[in-house]
C-alpha cells in the first residue's frame, strides 16, 4: 500500500501562495466568513430525517424510470408523491475491468510532479495557443513587457485566462473556431518591473483595467493534429475590459440600488471584473461569472448607515484601501463616494461572441453573488435552466429557471428572442437534507453505515422576474433587493451552507448535475460553530469534494432533487477519501476540484486549484457511469505556481487555461519563480494550451 502523500508546506495555510490569495480574491479566506446567518447545515437536519429512507422503502409503489434514473413514489392514496431520483451507486468492483480504462480515459496517467512545465501523457503533444499580451485586435502592437501601455493592452490578449469556450465558425471559416476567454484578475508584481504595491502609477492601473475582462479570438486548426493557432487581428476578434460598456437587464435594471452619479438610468455599467468560470448556451452565447468583485471596492469602513454597512459586510467589500488602490484613480471604486457601484458587479454576463458590436448584458434575474460559473441545460419544452455556485466558505448553490422557450435557428428574430431568455423566470436556492444519523457524520470523512454521503433536497424560490411585474418570494425584501442582495435573501429562507461551491456542470447525457466544492478549512475549526454535515463531511476540509445531483423526475424545472457525494478528494490512501466506490489503489490523487467539464463520452473532467498534496495542480478525467465509475486519472499538470482552468475536451484535443504561472511568494518580474512558457530570461505569461495525440487519433480512445 502506498504511503500517504506529504502535505505541501505553506505558511499561508494551503496549496495557494500568499501572492495568489492577495491578488485573486483579496485574501478572502483570511477574513471573517461573510455568512453569519444561523441557517441550518445539512447535518443539522440529518437526525430529523433519519427515518426518511425507511419510509420511502415502505411506500406503496416504486417505479424506476430507467432512462432518467429516477424513482416515482406513490402515496398511500395512489396520488404521486415527490419523485426522488434513484442514485444507486453502480458497481465499481475490480473484477472484469478493462485494463485500458473507460472509453475517453485510455491514456497513461501523469504522475504527481512539480515540473515547471505542462506535463502531458506519453504519446501526446502540446502547443501554446495564445499568451497574455499577444495582439488580437487590428492595430494592436506586439507584446513588449518593457513598453506596456493601456492602449496596447486593450488590443492584446488579457491577463490570467480562466474560462474558455470554443464555438463553431461555418461558411468561409474553414477549420476555424471562435475562442472566448475570461481574464479573471491581474498580478501587478508579475506584470511590472519595480512595482510598488503601495504606490501604483496611473498607467499601471489603466493597464490592469485593460488586462481584465474578456477576449474573443479566432483560432485556426491544424488539419494534421489538434494544434490550434490564434489568428491575430481577425475581424471577429474582440476585447472587453474594465472600462467597456455593459448593460444591466432584468429585475434590478433601473433600480435606485444600481444608479450612480454617472449613470442615472441604472442600466449602463463600465467593465466586468474577476470573471472566473462560465458557460456556453445552446443558442450560441457565452456566460461569464463575476466572482471576487468585492476586492476591487474600498473604504466600506467609512459607511456608517447600518443597513448599507451590513450589506457591504455580507459581500466582503474591503473596509479600507484595496490591494490595487484603484479607488485613488476612479471614484467608482470607492464605496464611500459611489455607494452603489459595487452593486453593479457580481452578476452573470452574457456575451454574443459572433457580433463584435453587441453590448454584453449583466443578467440580474440570476442573482448577485460571487458567481463562479453558469452552465445551462434545457427543459423538455426548451426553457433554459442555469446552475450556479457562490464561491465562498459556507455559501450557497442556486439555479435559475427561465419562463421562456429557446427558439431554434439563426434568424435575426430567433437571436433577438434568445437574448431575452435569462431576463424572465424564477431564481431558486438549494436546501439539502442528509439521510444518515447525525452520530455517523463525525467530521472524519468516514462513510456512514449506508455506504454513501447522500440525501435529498428542495429548491426554495427567491425571485420571479416577468414583464408583468417582478415578485419577491422572500418576506421583508423587494424583488430588486432579492436580485441585488441575493445572499441576504438566501440567508432568510434557510438555504444550506456549502464548502465553496464553484463550477457546476450538468451532464449532457444524463442530466445529472456535478458541483465542485473546492475546500473549506474553516469547517469544524475550534471556535467556529459550523461542523461537518453529510454534504460537507470533513472538518478542516483541505481537499474538497464533488457533489452529484439528480432532479426529481429528471425535470430541471422541478422543486426537488436527490444528491450524493461522487468524489471526496485527497490522497487515495487516506481513509477519508472516496471515489464513487472505485478501488482507491487504481486512481490518481486529487485535491481542490475547481472547474468541471464533460468529454464526448460522458466522462467528467476536473481541473484543480490549490493542490495540497505536494504536487502541482492539474486536469483529471473520471468515469461517471459503468463498471469504471469513479476511476479517476490525471491527464496533465501545470507549471510552478499555476492553476488549471477552463478545460475543454473535444474528440481531437484538450484545451486548458494555465493561470498565474510563477505566482509564488517572493516572485516578481525581477525574481521569477517560473520560466514558463517561453524559457529563461522571458517574462512569465498566463497562456492557453492545446494538447493532442501524436498519432492524430481521438483523445482517450
Amino acid at each position: 500500500m502506498r504511503k500517504l502523500l506529504p502535505l505541501i508546506g505553506s505558511s499561508h495555510g494551503g496549496g495557494r501562495s500568499a501572492l495568489t490569495c492577495r491578488y485573486r480574491c483579496g485574501d478572502a479566506c483570511f477574513h471573517e466568513v461573510p455568512n453569519t446567518s444561523d441557517n441550518e447545515y445539512a447535518g443539522d437536519v440529518i437526525a430529523r430525517a433519519y427515518s426518511r429512507r425507511a419510509m420511502l422503502r415502505s411506500a406503496a409503489v416504486v417505479t424506476v424510470a430507467s432512462a432518467a434514473g429516477t424513482a416515482l413514489t406513490l402515496s398511500g392514496n395512489g396520488a404521486p408523491a415527490s419523485a426522488e431520483p434513484a442514485l444507486e451507486a453502480q458497481s465499481a468492483g475490480a473484477a472484469g475491468v478493462n485494463a485500458q480504462g473507460a472509453r475517453g480515459l485510455r491514456f497513461k496517467p501523469v504522475a504527481p510532479n512539480t515540473a515547471d512545465q505542462v506535463t502531458v501523457p506519453e504519446g501526446h503533444e502540446q502547443n501554446v495557443v495564445i499568451r497574455w499580451g499577444d495582439p488580437i485586435i487590428k492595430g494592436a502592437p506586439g507584446f513588449n513587457p518593457d513598453k506596456q501601455t493601456a492602449a496596447a493592452q486593450a488590443g492584446q490578449f488579457g491577463y490570467n485566462n480562466d474560462f474558455l469556450s470554443l464555438l463553431p465558425l461555418g461558411g468561409d471559416y474553414e477549420r476555424q473556431q471562435l475562442l472566448v476567454a475570461n481574464h479573471e484578475y491581474t498580478d501587478e508584481q508579475l506584470m511590472f518591473k519595480a512595482y510598488d504595491a503601495a504606490n501604483p502609477t496611473r498607467e499601471q492601473v489603466e493597464i490592469a483595467w485593460a488586462a481584465h475582462g474578456l477576449s474573443v479570438v479566432v483560432v485556426q486548426e491544424d488539419h494534421r493534429s489538434g494544434k490550434l493557432t490564434a489568428v491575430s487581428r481577425h475581424r471577429l476578434n474582440r476585447r472587453l475590459t474594465a472600462t467597456s460598456e455593459f448593460k444591466l437587464t432584468g429585475p434590478a435594471a433601473g433600480s435606485d440600488l444600481v444608479k450612480t452619479s454617472v449613470d442615472a438610468t441604472g442600466t449602463k455599467v463600465l467593465g466586468t471584473l474577476n470573471n472566473c468560470a462560465g458557460g456556453t448556451t445552446p443558442w450560441g452565447t457565452t456566460l461569464h461569472g463575476e466572482e471576487n468583485f468585492n476586492q476591487y471596492f474600498g473604504n466600506a469602513g467609512l459607511v456608517t448607515e447600518p443597513t448599507a454597512a451590513a450589506r457591504l459586510k455580507r459581500y466582503g467589500v474591503t473596509a479600507g484601501a484595496t490591494e490595487r488602490k484603484w479607488e485613488r484613480f476612479d471614484k467608482r471604486f470607492d464605496v464611500a463616494q459611489e455607494p452603489n457601484e459595487s452593486h453593479r458587479h457580481g452578476w452573470v454576463v452574457e456575451l454574443d461572441p459572433y457580433d463584435v458590436n453587441s453590448v454584453p448584458r449583466k443578467r440580474t434575474a440570476l442573482g448577485r453573488f460571487k458567481h463562479e460559473a453558469a452552465q445551462p441545460r434545457l427543459t423538455e419544452d426548451g426553457r433554459p435552466v442555469v446552475y450556479m455556485g457562490d464561491d465562498e466558505r459556507f455559501d450557497y448553490f442556486y439555479k435559475f429557471v427561465s419562463s421562456k422557450q429557446m427558439k431554434k435557428g439563426n434568424s435575426r428574430a430567433a437571436k433577438e428572442h434568445n437574448l431575452t431568455l435569462l431576463d424572465e423566470g424564477t431564481l431558486y436556492v438549494a436546501k439539502l437534507t442528509g439521510d444518515s444519523p447525525a452520530a455517523e457524520i463525525d467530521g472524519s470523512g468516514k462513510l456512514p453505515s449506508d455506504g454513501e454521503f447522500d440525501g435529498s433536497g428542495v429548491w426554495i424560490k427567491l425571485l420571479t422576474a416577468s414583464p408583468s411585474g417582478n415578485v419577491s418570494h422572500v418576506e421583508g425584501l423587494s424583488a430588486e433587493e432579492v436580485s441585488v442582495f441575493t445572499r441576504l435573501a438566501a440567508d432568510k429562507v434557510g438555504a444550506t451552507k456549502m464548502d465553496r461551491p464553484e463550477d457546476v456542470e450538468p451532464s449532457p447525457r444524463t442530466g445529472r448535475v456535478y458541483i465542485a466544492l473546492t475546500n473549506n478549512t474553516d469547517r469544524g475549526k475550534p471556535g467556529k460553530a459550523e461542523g461537518a454535515t453529510e454534504a460537507n463531511p470533513r472538518n478542516l476540509n483541505k481537499h474538497g469534494q464533488i457533489l452529484e445531483l439528480a432532479e426529481n423526475f429528471d425535470d430541471p424545472a422541478g422543486d426537488g432533487f436527490a444528491w450524493r457525494l461522487f468524489l471526496v478528494a485527497g490522497d487515495p490512501n487516506d481513509p477519508a477519501t472516496y471515489f464513487a466506490g472505485f478501488p482507491k489503489d487504481k486512481v490518481s490523487p486529487i485535491s481542490c476540484p475547481d472547474n468541471v467539464a464533460f468529454d464526448p463520452h460522458g466522462n467528467l473532467w476536473i481541473s484543480t486549484d490549490g493542490n495540497q498534496l505536494g504536487s502541482h495542480d492539474g486536469l483529471f478525467g473520471v468515469a461517471t457511469a459503468g463498471e469504471r465509475r469513479g476511476e479517476l486519472k490525471q491527464f496533465l499538470t501545470v507549471p510552478r505556481g499555476a492553476e488549471t482552468c477552463g478545460p475543454i475536451i473535444q474528440d481531437k484535443r484538450v484545451l486548458v487555461a494555465v493561470q498565474h504561472p510563477g505566482e509564488i511568494d517572493g516572485a516578481s518580474v525581477e525574481n521569477p519563480q517560473s520560466v514558463w512558457p517561453d524559457g529563461p530570461g522571458k517574462i512569465v505569461r498566463p497562456s492557453v494550451v492545446s494538447v493532442w495525440r501524436k498519432d492524430g487519433k481521438n483523445i482517450g480512445v
